[in-house]
């Protein structure tokens, strides 16, 4: 695979109820090629939050959108434009960063949570914004070390803010 230069293009996900804010490094290219969020299969994202919040894993697109604003919770990506070979995070140069700093401003969100290293490195160096993020582990496949169990133990640490 060689590397290219994306542009991200999902809108950000929240409303005026949304409290916390989850954000990932890129979007995927199983995400890209479905136009949401969490897309790869084994991407554990959606399993992780159905479990913490106790509601039902959702399916398609607009569940997901429900499924997240009903929880009161804002998804996003730290990168707006980069380059990248494949999903592979470690492969990210030239990184350029979403303007979240306006949409916490203009929203209720209190928490910002970061899903996985690469995520929270990236907003640390690259995002100005006075809101910390909170790193929580990666729910990507290549994330073996934590089992869905551990997984959920580790974000259950959102409820606190929802």
């Amino acid at each position: 695979m060689k590397e290219m230069t994306v542009e991200h293009d999902f809108a950000p996900i929240f409303d005026e109820n949304s409290r916390i804010l989850i954000l990932g490094t890129m979007p995927s290219v199983k995400s890209r090629e479905q136009g949401f969020y969490y897309g790869h299969k084994q991407n554990r994202f959606w399993k992780v939050l159905a479990n913490v919040t106790g509601d039902t894993l959702p399916q398609t697109i607009e569940e997901k959108k429900a499924f997240l604003l009903r929880n009161k919770i804002a998804i996003w990506d730290v990168i707006k434009k980069c380059d990248i070979v494949g999903s592979s995070d470690a492969s990210i140069k030239n990184a350029e960063a979403n303007d979240i700093a306006q949409l916490v401003e203009n929203t209720n969100i209190t928490k910002i949570y970061a899903n996985g290293t690469t995520a929270k490195k990236l907003y640390d160096s690259l995002v100005k914004c006075d809101m910390e993020a909170i790193l929580l582990p990666s729910t990507s496949p290549a994330n073996a070390a934590f089992s869905l169990e551990k997984l959920t133990e580790k974000w259950s640490v959102i409820l606190e803010d929802l």
